[in-house]
């Protein structure tokens, strides 16, 4: 899987394209079946992959794209990083609402496949971050990351890079259904929620309050 065009395939081979219940306006390569693609990517061992989570429309990702698509003036001829981006999704939606230039940073090569093909599906273009950039100085004026507290060490760099960002004057938006290490909404301004359906085979529950917040200059 050295090669793009195999990211491609197996992507395709193991997805579906379909539309996110919270989010209809976005075609997604979306997984069914959770335990068998996670099953299919540990088996590719000797690419030690992370987990598929591009494969998923988590519902802190389906919030923020909603809101994104519902303000799109917010958005509209800006430059936009979409932090985590998974299958793309937020980034899709930045896009649609008329971002000027939308990039999406992974550390997963099949994340970034994903993204590409999702961009396809859409008819947007959004430009690949394939590294870790947290610490960064950002030439983003806009952050957006959707579900991305679900690990203490992970929430506690990315948010420590956030608030200093959001301090330079960047407008950083985030999206969370209550992970374990959101911080809450102190030095925060919520703006909306949203009630996501979800599946049980990655979450507790059949649906997820998932609010989408800005972080406050001064936090």
């Amino acid at each position: 899987m050295h090669k793009s065009i195999d990211r491609e395939r197996f992507i395709c081979a193991k997805t579906t394209l379909a539309k996110p219940r919270l989010v209809p306006e976005i075609a997604l390569h979306l997984s069914g079946d959770a335990f068998s693609l996670w099953e299919d990517t540990e088996s590719l061992t000797a690419h030690q992959l992370p987990p598929p989570y591009w494969a998923f429309a988590w519902p802190g990702g389906q919030a923020l794209a909603r809101y994104v698509l519902d303000h799109p003036e917010e958005f509209f001829g800006r430059t936009v990083l979409d932090f985590g981006s998974g299958s793309g999704l937020v980034a899709v939606a930045a896009a649609k609402s008329g971002a000027d230039c939308v990039c999406a940073a992974e550390i997963d090569a099949l994340a970034h496949a994903a993204v590409a093909l999702n961009a396809k599906a859409n008819s947007v273009y959004i430009e690949p971050i394939e590294s870790d950039i947290i610490g960064e100085r950002a030439r983003w004026r806009t952050v957006l990351a959707g579900d991305m507290c679900y690990e203490r060490p992970l929430a506690e760099r990315l948010l420590s890079w956030l608030r200093a960002l959001a301090a330079s004057g960047v407008r950083v938006f985030l999206g969370d259904p209550g992970r374990n290490y959101f911080p809450g909404d102190e030095g925060m301004t919520r703006l909306a929620t949203y009630t996501v359906p979800t599946s049980l085979d990655l979450e507790d529950r059949n649906k997820r309050d998932a609010s989408v917040y800005r972080l406050d200059p001064a936090a």
